[in-house]
């Protein structure tokens, strides 16, 4: 979270201003598709209380970082990815718990002020603090901003090896399972991002935007609350998803980048010179 906020700027949220209604969309989106298809799915394939729990607390986390590459290999639009991933990482601290123990908490207690404070420590003040760092000491840091993107990446992947290792034993008879939760939410994520942003009239560019962004989840977040307010099981789906969301988001962006985009007519859409200029620069 501290890489994130050290690679983001100022700019990135002043963009919001210029195009509101996408921004509306995809954050709407984020939080009602995912958590919604994650309780779905729970039901469908009758999981258990701690793997159910797993599967809906992803569901109602932020999106993920990656979607912001996947993004730019999709040939979509990653300004609107920047934004999208920094508007829903900072309402996280309240969405995210209390849409947890809106859909599990009739089942699983959900400590949902512990919840609050914890991703206030784990998203909040990181990115925050990484945000200011990248205000005040900007070219400072210019050198090794690129590093933090990778630092951040291999976190991830030693929390994904505890995860995978902690499960050893319940991984030959739940893998498969949670896999396949795994495979339904983010295909439901990703079907409906794109499918009600194009039922609505938004630009191919802006539907494929939306539907990376709703479809990735911060799996990292996930697997961290799952640790501390549930148990090491509640964090499989997390961790697999993480995975899987990255071969999925590939796929999708090696097929969509295949099929150009037309470019909107520049009189009626925001610049967005600025902002791109400056992440991909």
């Amino acid at each position: 979270m501290l890489g994130m906020g050290i690679t983001l700027s100022v700019d990135s949220f002043l963009a919001v201003l210029k195009r509101p209604s996408a921004v509306i969309l995809g954050t709407l989106m984020q939080y009602t598709v995912m958590p919604l298809a994650a309780w779905i799915v729970c039901l469908v394939l009758k999981l258990p209380p701690d793997l159910a729990a797993g599967v809906i607390l992803l569901g109602c986390c932020p999106g993920g970082t990656a979607s912001n590459v996947i993004s730019y290999l999709a040939k979509a639009d990653v300004a609107l990815s920047i934004v999208l991933t920094s508007v829903s990482t900072l309402l996280a601290f309240l969405a995210t718990p209390f849409l947890t123990w809106v859909l599990i908490g009739q089942t699983v207690e959900v400590d949902v002020m512990g919840m609050l404070v914890s991703v206030v420590k784990v998203v909040i003040v990181p990115v925050v603090l990484g945000l200011a760092i990248n205000y005040f000491f900007e070219k400072k840091i210019n050198a090794v901003k690129d590093v933090f993107p990778a630092i951040s990446a291999a976190a991830i992947v030693i929390i994904i090896a505890v995860i995978i290792g902690t499960n050893s034993a319940n991984l030959g008879k739940s893998g498969p399972l949670v896999l396949l939760a795994v495979i339904l939410h983010n295909g439901l994520g990703l079907a409906g991002g794109y499918g009600v942003s194009k039922a609505l009239g938004f630009s191919e560019t802006e539907a494929r935007t939306i539907a990376i962004e709703v479809g990735m989840q911060n799996s990292g977040l996930s697997v961290a609350l799952a640790i501390k307010h549930f148990t090491a099981t509640a964090a499989l789906p997390g961790a697999i998803f993480s995975i899987w969301h990255n071969l999925s988001g590939a796929f999708l962006a090696g097929h969509w980048s295949k099929h150009s985009v037309s470019v909107p007519d520049e009189s009626k859409v925001p610049s967005k010179k600025g902002i791109h200029s400056k992440k991909l620069g």
